[in-house]
């Protein structure tokens, strides 16, 4: 035993001293079944839902197919799995997903009761209400004894009473599971108000009302809205995957590497994207991935900026606002790649 303890410590400290990543279970997993399984939302324009095709599309679904173009180099290997609000966490511990990448608030009991790990943020948002516009509100102060649509399971449930409580107001929940009912039923008048986060409620006037024009998202914004992706407790290489593709596509924006222009880069002099494009070699080995990890992402996926684009400029008519780079105004802030 105590030799077999001596291999394996001397297996650890050598694979310590080499900067290789020691493989965790989940990406052996992904490896051995050849895709990458993501939960995402049942539909959520903008960040995931299928196409008229029936192919999935959005920001969230573009997070997914990064992880499996850094990890196999083929961001075509995903798997989507949709999930509500309610049954998101339960998939996740399961081992049913590999990684939840819908959007879900980072909070503390999140990420220590239930047993997760967030590995970044991929939108920041807050909390907002929708009504009709010939209910003639201007304001969520005037709501008092509103009827309101929500989901259950959600900060936003959660929210939706801390704010009332606050402002001495009260209203009645109609609290409805599936997202999609859910906004269906403040359509058809069962509830004065409906509210989640304000990208949601921007997504689903622009996508599913049945004249836009007729309902109004109110100023307010009562809360923060973290939303990242989120994997297991106790895989730190899986984790760690994760958490650096997105920082991956953040990089890249900054460093003006496109989808269109990586393969000429790649002969850049800048240090920065030399590691990035693994034209200097270690940053892959570190993930325990190909050192084409970061290009593969790129190449087949675009950066940051792209996939906002395509997904939530150009579908919701969204501008990037707080989820602008760092040096642009906004928060969005990628760790060294180094």
């Amino acid at each position: 035993m105590k030799a077999l303890k001596t291999l394996v410590g001397g297996a650890l400290v050598a694979a310590t001293f080499s900067g290789a990543a020691v493989a965790g279970p989940t990406v052996d997993a992904v490896k051995a079944k050849g895709f990458v399984q993501c939960g995402v939302n049942t539909s959520l324009p903008g960040f995931s839902a299928p196409d008229s095709q029936g192919q999935w599309e959005g920001l969230d679904v573009d997070l997914c197919r990064s992880i499996a173009a850094a990890v196999l180099g083929d961001a075509s290997k995903t798997k989507f799995t949709p999930l509500t609000a309610a049954q998101r966490f339960t998939a996740l511990q399961s081992g049913e997903i590999d990684v939840l990448t819908r959007n879900t608030t980072w909070t503390l009991t999140r990420d220590t009761k239930l047993g997760l790990n967030f590995a970044g943020v991929n939108y920041y948002d807050g909390q907002g209400f929708m009504v009709a516009k010939n209910m003639g509100i201007k304001s969520a102060t005037e709501l008092s004894g509103a009827t309101v649509c929500v989901e259950p399971g959600t900060t936003t449930e959660l929210n939706l009473a801390d704010y009332f409580r606050a402002n001495n107001m009260e209203f009645e929940p109609v609290v409805i599971e599936d997202a999609n009912e859910a906004i269906q039923a403040f359509f058809a008048g069962r509830c004065d108000v409906y509210t989640t986060d304000a990208s949601g409620l921007a997504s689903y006037r622009q996508t599913s009302a049945p004249n836009p024009d007729d309902y109004v998202i109110l100023p307010e914004i009562i809360s923060k809205e973290p939303l990242g992706p989120a994997v297991r407790h106790g895989d730190d290489e899986w984790l760690d995957i994760v958490a650096w593709s997105l920082t991956a596509s953040l990089e890249a924006e900054e460093k003006g590497i496109t989808s269109a222009n990586v393969d000429s880069l790649k002969a850049s002099s800048d240090p920065g994207v030399q590691r990035l494009l693994g034209v200097t070699a270690g940053m892959g080995e570190a993930l325990g991935l190909d050192e084409a990890w970061a290009y593969n992402i790129i190449k087949q996926v675009g950066n940051y900026g792209e996939s906002y684009e395509r997904n939530v400029t150009k579908k919701l008519g969204l501008d990037r606002g707080i989820n602008a780079l760092w040096n642009k105004g906004g928060l969005m802030y990628p760790n060294p790649i180094r």
